[in-house]
């Protein structure tokens, strides 16, 4: 049974041009970034000082293992472009929301 499972995720690569093993090094690699840059967006907000750079930062790290996708993937079913924005936006909500509660403590 796992080895069937680990068999199709493998192939799903092969199938669209991305290796599994990178997209989810950059996916996990990315997430300590992104927290520290929300805790400098969070840090900079409370002293006054600008948040341009934090937000980039932030969002860079969010995107970065789906902009490899974009690069590098082909043949990309439209219902997955579909499903990668709805998480996008659903994680945009969740950390203004997350932030405004950091930034109001």
């Amino acid at each position: 049974m796992w080895q069937s499972l680990q068999d199709w995720f493998f192939s799903l690569g092969e199938n669209y041009g991305v290796d599994p093993i990178i997209f989810g090094s950059i996916y996990v690699g990315a997430i300590p970034f992104f927290m520290l840059s929300i805790a400098w967006l969070v840090r900079n907000r409370r002293a006054g000082k600008s948040i341009a750079l934090p937000v980039l930062s932030a969002g860079t790290f969010f995107v970065s293992a789906y902009v490899y996708l974009a690069i590098v993937g082909r043949n990309i079913p439209v219902w997955v472009w579909f499903f990668l924005g709805a998480l996008i936006l659903y994680g945009i909500w969740s950390t203004v929301r997350n932030v405004r509660a950091k930034i109001a403590e």
